[in-house]
């Protein structure tokens, strides 16, 4: 690291990166982590997984699906909460994501992020589950249940993505390339300042500084390149690949998550000037696309940002088990 570089981090409240690898091969999951082979393309690549089963099971299962800048780890408070109340709680870090694989060829599709969920539900003998999805993983749990009804009991979605269907909305499409470079201008510093003021509502506390270290470590050193590329591939995913226009096909009982101080608005910064001041936050958009699916409640979560379940997981806690109950 540069002399310049160390010292904008400084500058920045964020401490010394340490180089994790681009799978976080050096970075400490909660529970044992599996793996599970899965194809992307021609290539097999290997999905990695929490399986976290409780001492007194309540016959009950549920998946944890993590947002584009979390991993499964950031699920560890709400995982020990359900397991402790019986349930079996199943987190994947899907393929390009954290600990999973991220291979060069791969071309990231929310339907075959979804086909690999219900692939590692078959082989781990999970015939149902409570799919529940944060951030970009809400985007893919409602594309899980529009595709998989049969394993969906509940689906719950927090803080979603794919609310809006930002090309339709008049941003235009940047190519992959241009996202790739911007990927590698990732480090601690530009991590931290985002979700200071998009998740956390100008707060900041230092327990947030774990989550900021384990995603910029993964892009120090070597594995830049790789975590760069894979990032930027998901964030043309989001971008080309709207689910909101099949909220109507979603069968299961589905209830929506928002903190109302999210102010998230994904491919802002690619639109032009004029049309940016008018594209809504997530809490903005939550009501018109959750009366698109039958019987959908929204749960608003007063003074809370866009990961409710770091900043206040008591009350996120609380909020989850009333849906599930």
């Amino acid at each position: 690291m540069s002399l310049l570089a160390a010292l904008a981090l400084v500058q920045a409240g964020v401490g010394p990166v340490p180089e994790l690898g681009a799978n976080l091969e050096r970075f400490d999951y909660p529970f044992a982590v599996d793996r599970l082979s899965v194809p992307v393309g021609a290539e097999t690549a290997q999905m990695a997984f929490m399986d976290v089963r409780p001492d007194r099971p309540n016959g009950r299962t549920i998946v944890l699906l993590h947002g584009k800048n979390f991993c499964g780890a950031t699920w560890e408070a709400a995982a020990r909460m359900l397991v402790a109340r019986g349930w079996r709680v199943l987190i994947p870090d899907r393929i390009g994501f954290c600990k999973s694989d991220k291979p060069a060829s791969a071309q990231y599709t929310l339907a075959g992020l979804a086909a690999n969920t219900a692939r590692l539900m078959k082989a781990r003998g999970i015939e149902r589950a409570v799919i529940v999805g944060h951030s970009m993983g809400g985007m893919l749990a409602a594309r899980f249940a529009i595709d998989h009804p049969t394993l969906t009991e509940r689906l719950v979605m927090v803080n979603p993505l794919g609310l809006a269907d930002r090309a339709g909305e008049g941003v235009p499409y940047r190519p992959l390339s241009d996202l790739i470079a911007d990927e590698r201008k990732t480090d601690a510093a530009s991590i931290k300042a985002y979700q200071r003021a998009n998740y956390y509502h100008g707060d900041w506390r230092p327990e947030y500084d774990r989550w900021v270290q384990m995603l910029a470590g993964q892009y120090a050193g070597a594995g830049l390149e790789t975590v760069a590329t894979a990032q930027a591939k998901t964030s043309e995913m989001i971008f080309t690949q709207p689910v909101i226009q099949h909220f109507g096909r979603i069968k299961a009982p589905t209830t929506v998550i928002v903190g109302t101080l999210d102010t998230t608005v994904f491919a802002k910064r690619q639109a032009p000037p004029a049309l940016r001041e008018s594209l809504k936050p997530i809490p903005g958009v939550a009501p018109a696309a959750v009366a698109r699916i039958p019987g959908a409640r929204l749960v608003r979560l007063e003074g809370l940002g866009h990961s409710p379940q770091v900043e206040a997981p008591d009350r996120f806690h609380a909020a989850l088990l009333a849906t599930l109950d």
